[in-house]
């Protein structure tokens, strides 16, 4: 396999970053996810099957995307996940792929997904405290997940990561804990400014829980931080360590940062769309081409569109998704 091309956008990004989601279904609701009421699923025959999954990554391959990040819902909720990850990892020219899971099923999981030639995990926990952890996911057992991070790193995953969302009045005190966990521990932990997507349960504040806060609480109450290099393939954090650390603390802020600039990612939803950018209701049908009998070529029209189709500078502090992450794919 050759890759013929390269994915370049209208403001000189290259895309080589594909996002999918496999499924909407998740077994958390956490309160900046979804309502407390629920949210309307869609149907088994509204899901892109797997086949369709891996026909648009191999033309999206061969156009120049390298690195996959497999999203939901929960992904390791749906059945046959570890047979495509399988596919998903031998598939040649993809350099990169990982999984982002909620962590309650990992620990069951993890040896199946690593022999299936997954190299990387992202774990999304919020709290390490248990009474926090369950209320921001209503259902969750926090020793669980701390279960599915530690089969993780048995069984060889690197990098390790956690996903923290900053969640005003809620969160603050576990930064320092989170913080001092990359000391102790091979593990990258990323905290991640939340972003407007409609969820009430969880009211914007009018002094946002941002990257500033982190970084200054980590730095008074932890230690000094050390801003690290990126490295080829790098998502959009911020990476520092603190010194002698065995992992390593990432800032995500797209809110108060705006790193639109350098965003090199696109998402292919559950439901069978492409989404250009995760800020925007824009989306473009995929799955209608497939299952039309599509060609490669037609396919790499509707990507390149996608591509195209990318905007920059949104002034995302003034915006509202009203799509939950369960609908886009994190």
């Amino acid at each position: 396999m050759t890759v013929s091309q390269t994915l370049i956008d209208n403001h000189s990004r290259t895309v080589e970053y594909l996002r999918v989601s496999i499924t909407d279904l998740c077994n958390f609701r956490c309160v900046y996810c979804r309502p407390p009421e629920g949210v309307k699923l869609v149907t088994h025959e509204q899901i892109l099957r797997y086949e369709e999954i891996l026909s648009v990554i191999g033309v999206a391959r061969d156009m120049g995307i390298r690195k996959i990040r497999v999203t939901g819902g929960e992904p390791l909720v749906r059945r046959g996940v570890v047979e495509f990850i399988s596919a998903l990892s031998h598939m040649e020219g993809i350099e990169d792929v990982g999984l982002t899971t909620n962590g309650a099923l990992l620990a069951s999981m993890a040896e199946d997904l690593q022999l299936a030639g997954l190299k990387r995990v992202n774990v999304s926990l919020d709290s390490l405290r248990p009474d926090v952890f369950a209320a921001i996911t209503r259902n969750g057992k926090l020793e669980e997940v701390t279960a599915g991070i530690e089969k993780a790193l048995e069984v060889g995953f690197d990098p390790v990561k956690i996903n923290v969302v900053l969640l005003e009045g809620m969160n603050e005190e576990d930064v320092p804990a989170f913080a001092r966990l990359t000391s102790e521990r091979p593990i990258d932990v990323r905290f991640i400014e939340r972003m407007p997507f409609g969820t009430p349960s969880v009211p914007d504040s009018p002094h946002p829980f941002g990257a500033d806060k982190v970084l200054r609480m980590i730095t008074r109450e932890v230690g000094e931080l050390i801003r690290l290099e990126r490295k080829p393939l790098d998502g959009p954090a911020t990476m520092f360590s603190l010194a002698g650390a065995k992992g390593r603390i990432g800032i995500i802020d797209p809110v108060t940062g705006h790193f639109c600039a350098t965003c090199n990612r696109m998402r292919l939803t559950a439901r069978g769309t492409l989404r250009p950018c995760l800020l925007s209701p824009a989306e473009i049908d995929v799955k209608s081409a497939l299952r039309n009998g599509a060609s490669k070529a037609e396919l790499a029209e509707i990507i390149r569109a996608a591509v195209f189709a990318k905007p920059v500078g949104r002034a995302i502090h003034r915006t509202v998704i009203h799509d939950g992450m369960n609908m886009i794919g994190g």
